[in-house]
């Protein structure tokens, strides 16, 4: 499980790593500053959610990452479908009573005693390992632009999740888990046909799903027109193009943001980067998505120079991941996507979501070991 020798062949991408740490310490910092007045109302204590991000994220997160950088992927890729099956069950745990909890009108949470987590972004990681050894192995087979052996079969793999994020409701990680899934078919190899049939019928279910639930439709709307109902459906919308806007190019400094005390919901969560924007400006906005660029860039690079199937796939599931998901949060933020409550990856609130992502850098620390 450990042949050192014989399977990592040089150091792995230090700008990687690099960027990585930026990017974490950036979310330290910005929970720090942007949970300080929640917490203080809410425990007493204003570096509680600190304190928390950085217990049961931060450390957990990175001692994970550390470890699975050094695994063995052949293992990690023997484990796909074990790990899929406990994933489909954490979230079936979600609807159980004595395991659930309720946040937000949503049951997304499963709480064992003390400690409380959100399955979706296990999810995520558990279902790129999967669809990754999926593809590799219909591949190899080439049968990845059948119809009958690959793309329905991996349509079918999608549907528990649909049923599942559906009745939660969570259509923001479901959305997120479809596009990384297309994303991957795609670019195993399959066929173009079959992608923009999928991404048709994504469209028309969105459209769908929006009018069946009111609150849904409300997000649209407001996304459509932001000045409607300013002190309603579309305050939270509002509040984050004034928050961002209120930074101007330099920003107000770091922790002098007026936005956190009351006026802008979640400024932890999905809206820390309007804090950001609001504390550091256009500079640190610009310099913020710069670092998710290069974050990017670089695990296109590993995927590209990756010589096996496998490892090509699980490093495209983990980009298009962190990558679609930085950019529907920054565009929610600033108006150019309909807000979906979707957090930033690295940097917001929240210590299953820290820990899903990390695991995930760690894998591609590792695969970054074997390109050519």
């Amino acid at each position: 499980m450990f042949n050192r020798k014989k399977t990592f062949s040089h150091e792995p991408d230090n700008i990687l790593i690099l960027v990585t740490g930026i990017i974490l310490f950036i979310g330290i910092l910005m929970i720090a500053s942007a949970s300080s007045s929640l917490s203080e109302r809410l425990t007493g204590n204003s570096f509680y959610y600190l304190i928390h991000q950085i217990c049961f994220g931060l450390i957990p997160g990175l001692i994970i990452a550390f470890i699975i950088s050094k695994f063995s992927l052949n293992f990690l890729k023997r484990l796909a479908l074990p790990f899929l099956i406990f994933s489909i069950v954490l979230c079936i745990l979600v609807f159980i009573p004595s395991f659930q909890y309720y946040y937000g009108g949503a049951v997304r949470w499963i709480k064992l005693g003390p400690i409380t987590f959100q399955p979706a972004e296990f999810v995520k990681i558990a279902l790129i390992i999967y669809l990754a050894a999926f593809f590799a192995k219909k591949k190899k087979e080439n049968k990845i632009n059948s119809l009958e052996e690959c793309f329905l079969p991996f349509v079918f793999i999608l549907l528990p999740f649909a049923v599942l994020f559906l009745l939660q409701p969570d259509m923001g990680s479901f959305g997120i888990v479809c596009l990384i899934s297309l994303f991957m078919y795609f670019c195993a190899g399959g066929s173009l046909l079959y992608s923009s049939l999928l991404v048709v019928f994504g469209i028309i279910a969105f459209i769908i799903l929006s009018f069946i639930a009111p609150y849904r439709f409300a997000r649209v709307t407001t996304f459509l027109n932001p000045e409607i109902d300013p002190q309603g459906i579309g305050y939270h919308l509002n509040q984050n193009l004034i928050t961002i806007g209120s930074g101007r190019i330099l920003g107000v400094g770091y922790g002098n943001s007026i936005q956190k005390f009351g006026y802008l919901p979640q400024p932890m969560e999905d809206s820390i980067f309007a804090i950001w924007g609001e504390e550091t400006g256009f500079i640190g906005c610009v310099s913020l998505l710069s670092l998710y660029i290069i974050f990017i860039w670089r695990g296109v690079k590993i995927c590209q120079n990756t010589p096996d199937d496998f490892e090509k796939n699980l490093a495209c599931g983990i980009i298009s991941w962190i990558g679609i998901q930085a950019f529907i949060n920054i565009a929610g933020v600033l108006g150019l996507f309909p807000l979906t409550g979707i957090t930033l990856p690295l940097i917001s609130y929240g210590g299953t979501a820290l820990i899903a992502t990390l695991i995930g850098v760690g894998i591609l620390i590792n695969i970054s070991k074997r390109t050519i």
